[in-house]
């Protein structure tokens, strides 16, 4: 017996998602609960599979289910396929496992040929809709199956539009339709070699097959990359019985949201046509009507709408996206999912949800996704600010966003990747625009509306958008946009000047504009707090300076995962003293130029500690190479070849302070040459600065007890944490916290003051986590700087990886993950593991924490809940990411 390849729409289920796709499991799930669905059939994900593992053919009997299940549909309809009397047209969609707008394709009308428009226009008797039918299948099956050209029909439509003096489509007179269609068909011969189908089963066979191709486009690649969506997982395909938004005034199509998808407001949001079909809403052709207009026009279907929606939204207990279309009064219901929302949106959503008693606490923190709060911290246009508005359109995605005018999607991409901030403007974008909208800053379109491409995946990405902005007359040729001034004129704007956009206003505005840094909402707070109930998981950031520790207590973080004592350095007013304890000749000279140091750090663990004050912060002890603080020996060449020149050619006094110059340059020099390093990361840094001058980590040590003990003094609690960098053998650790210990003795001796601290070390090289039962005797705590680690354990360097070979990678997926961005379990996880599992079995109480980049990445957190961490540590800016995953992964993990 054949596999089953079929499944007719009742015969479908929810819990099949990975078999009958997204789209199919709805579209089974809406039908088996009585909503009105236009009936039809899934070909599965596996028929898809099946036809590229057999080389783009498809499986043996899946055409003959298909024709089975068609005349089930037949019958339900009373219509038949290819009928020239009474014809069954079907549309024919993709259905990947996950939701992916507009990446791969769809056929609407299938079935018209020039016999069937003839059937189809006597059965409705309604020439002009049967021939408009004809046209946009013609267009839209040879762009996606023949490979016609999208924009040749757009020039033959624009012609006729023109010489009738109509503005849309839907006003093109029967003789025009004739014409056209004729034209149509003239063109794709003309164009392709290939004459357009008149078979309506061949016209299936190939709307098939180009579905299953399109899983394989360009943009559905990079869509899948983009959101980590495996490759392997093949689309379905719908094919279902066509209902027609166009056949008059009482009809029509629409896109709603049982809940706004910015804001997560509990109310109706979406938008929709009268007397037009699905993709006219959202492509943008038409600028369609507010979803509450439709109470006034079709108040029965508005009615019995509102009520589908909240059958839908409480039987899935999720915020749904639904597709519709009304025939002749009679309302279709077409697609139902999971609404893509902003991540404002889906914080209100959930605790909304959770107060309305339709999901649990722990189901709304699975319901947000960490990485999206990113969008919570967008920045906003300051409202004191004097703006010069030159344009308003549709606020289709919060935050705001400036950077240079570019009209095309390559350019954009080669700009932004090349660190340049830029606005991506089109009178409206494609699935085939998406790496230009990955690297832009925000998306500007003059048509399209809320559920637009634009809108819907700029949302999703958390980038600023406006859309429909009408006022802009954009020139693609010229490159440039017009829009009318209040005076009555016109201004140009031309590619590369500036402009910004407020996707919470839908406001275009001329330059830069001041932005104010974002606040937490009171629904993201409760989610948080929530949270925090659950995770067990502690959650610290880095900060190096007070207001970013002050930052990151507001944010939630429970104490410092790391504080980088050589950015203190790098301030102005410091860098010249650290040069001069660099370049000192003797121990007393360097003792000198720290004790004009000492006062300065201590001054900086003061501002932190106190911040931080109730909670623990970890000092990490001077750990770049020396040579950074330096100039540069290119600087220095170039400088003294100037000097060189210039004394060539004075005389006198000038001339000897040019001697003198020079002669320092030079002794900078070979001091620069004396600490040069074939290797850095690997080279004189960490410990081995430490051990090689231990006088710099006891003048930080003592800058660090001093402060503790005018905090202690003060009457604040201080959790001082010393840490010991790039110890790779227990000896490293005992020599320095000797060094640290001593320093701490001889500050409460001097002031008479106790205070408690902890000394502990990164784990950074592969020999430390394989010795940590040993460096466990003399480390209180262990805290794991996977940057480092990842480098010594894969032998990459981050910075030629990433700039000359992760790229290759990433497309021969020789890895899944950039390394350096989400943990390696495998590799480095698995030195994490062993570092823990012995260094506890050495001291059981070992504090131990992760402090690289990998602690703000809800993956990475997983995994450090699963091998028993106590605390990730990351930027500010992601503690609220941090305490979210950690949840999530007490959630799903136990």
């Amino acid at each position: 017996m054949s596999k089953k390849w079929v499944y007719l729409f009742e015969e479908g289920k929810a819990e099949m998602k990975s078999l009958l796709g997204g789209k199919g499991a709805n579209l089974a799930e809406m039908t088996n609960i009585g909503l009105p669905v236009p009936p039809g059939l899934t070909i599965t994900t596996e028929a898809c599979n099946a036809y590229y593992d057999a080389g783009k053919n498809f499986p043996e009997g899946l055409m003959d289910q298909v024709k089975s299940a068609l005349a089930e549909v037949e019958a339900k309809l009373g219509k038949k396929f290819g009928d020239a009397e009474n014809p069954l047209l079907v549309s024919v969609r993709s259905g990947a496992v996950f939701s992916m707008p507009g990446m791969m394709d769809t056929i609407l009308n299938l079935g018209l040929n020039d016999v069937t428009v003839k059937g189809l226009a006597q059965a409705t008797q309604n020439d002009r809709f049967a021939l408009d039918c004809y046209r946009r299948f013609i267009q839209m099956y040879s762009d996606v199956v023949l490979g016609a050209s999208h924009a040749d029909f757009e020039h033959i439509l624009e012609e006729y539009r023109e010489r009738q003096g109509v503005r849309f489509d839907n006003e093109l007179s029967v003789e025009s339709l004739n014409a056209l269609i004729a034209d149509y068909k003239a063109m794709v011969r003309r164009t392709t070699g290939q004459t357009f189908p008149q078979d309506p089963m061949a016209q299936l066979e190939g709307a098939v097959r180009a579905v299953f191709s399109s899983w394989n486009n360009d943009r559905a690649r990079v869509y899948r990359q983009i959101n980590r969506i495996p490759d392997n997982l093949g689309t379905a395909v719908n094919v279902q019985a066509m209902v027609f938004g166009n056949m008059g005034n009482d009809c029509g199509t629409g896109v709603a949201f049982t809940r706004n998808p910015s804001t997560g407001e509990k109310a109706l949001y979406g938008e929709y046509l009268i007397n037009a079909q699905g993709e006219d809403v959202v492509a943008g052709i038409r600028t369609p009507l507010h979803i509450s207009r439709m109470q006034e026009e079709l108040p029965e279907c508005f009615e019995q709408f509102v009520e589908i929606c909240g059958i839908l939204e409480r039987h899935y207990r999720n915020m749904q996206d639904i597709e519709f279309t009304i025939e002749r009064g009679k309302l279709w219901m077409l697609q139902t999912r999971n609404g893509k929302r902003t991540a404002a949106a889906a914080v209100k959503i959930a605790v909304d949800m959770v107060q309305e008693g339709l999901i649990s606490k722990e189901e709304a923190i699975l319901r947000v996704e960490p990485e999206h709060l990113d969008q919570l911290l967008h920045r906003r246009i300051d409202p004191t600010a004097k703006l010069t508005v030159i344009a308003t359109g549709l606020p289709a995605s919060p935050g705001a966003a400036s950077g240079k005018v570019v009209f095309d999607a390559d350019e954009a991409e080669a700009l932004g990747k090349a660190g340049e901030k830029v606005i991506l403007v089109r009178m409206e974008t494609t699935p085939d625009d998406i790496h230009g909208i990955v690297q832009a800053q925000g998306i500007l379109t003059s048509r399209g509306g809320m559920t637009s491409h634009a809108a819907v995946v700029a949302r999703q990405m958390g980038k600023p958008c406006v859309c429909g902005c009408e006022a802009l007359r954009i020139d693609y040729n010229r490159g440039d946009f017009a829009v009318a001034t209040a005076s009555g004129g016109i201004k140009t704007y031309r590619k590369g000047d500036i402009i910004s956009i407020d996707g919470a206003t839908g406001r275009v505005i001329e330059g830069v504009v001041p932005m104010l840094e974002p606040e937490l909402t009171k629904e993201f707070r409760v989610l948080l707090d929530w949270a925090d109930e659950i995770r067990t998981l502690g959650v610290r950031a880095n900060a190096d300076k007070p207001e970013e520790a002050e930052m990151a207590r507001n944010f939630g973080a429970a104490g410092i995962g790391l504080t980088r004592t050589e950015h203190m350095f790098m301030a102005q007013d410091r860098l010249p003293i650290v040069q001069e304890m660099i370049l000192a000749q003797s121990l007393e000279e360097r003792e000198a130029a720290l004790a004009k140091l000492l006062p300065m750090q201590q001054g900086d663990f003061y501002g932190i500690l106190k911040a931080m004050a109730g909670f623990p912060v970890c000092i990490r002890l001077l750990d770049p190479p020396l040579h950074e603080f330096l100039p540069s020996l290119e600087d220095l060449l170039v400088d003294t070849t100037r000097l060189r020149c210039a004394i060539e050619t004075t005389d006198g006094d000038r001339k000897e302070a040019l001697l003198d110059e020079l002669n320092e340059k030079e002794q900078l020099m070979k001091k620069v040459r004396a600490l040069h390093e074939f290797n850095p990361m690997l080279g004189h840094r960490g410990c081995r600065l430490g051990i090689t001058y231990p006088e710099i980590y006891a003048m930080q040590a003592r800058a660090i007890f001093q402060a503790v003990v005018q905090l202690v003094d003060e009457g604040f609690d201080v959790e001082p944490e010393v840490e010991i960098p790039l110890v790779a053998e227990v000896k490293e650790l005992a020599y320095l916290r000797k060094v640290v210990e001593e320093t701490a003795a001889a500050v409460m001796t001097e002031t008479g003051t106790k205070f408690h601290y902890t000394v502990g070390t990164m784990i950074e090289v592969p020999r430390a986590a394989l010795t940590a039962d040993q460096i466990a005797k003399e480390a209180q705590f262990f805290s794991f700087g996977t940057n480092d680690l990842t480098q010594t354990t894969f032998g990459f360097s981050r910075d030629d990886a990433e700039s000359k070979f992760f790229g290759v990678y990433s497309e021969r997926k020789l890895l899944s993950d950039n390394p350096f961005i989400v943990l390696d379990r495998d590799g480095v996880g698995s030195l994490m593991k062993i570092a823990v599992e012995r260094g506890r079995a050495t001291r059981p109480d070992l504090l131990v924490g992760i402090c690289g980049e990998h602690g703000g990445e809800p993956s990475s957190i997983e995994f450090c809940h699963l091998i028993g961490l106590n605390f990730v540590s990351c930027s500010p800016y992601r503690v609220p990411i941090a305490r979210l995953a950690a949840a999530q992964a007490a959630i799903q993990n136990g």
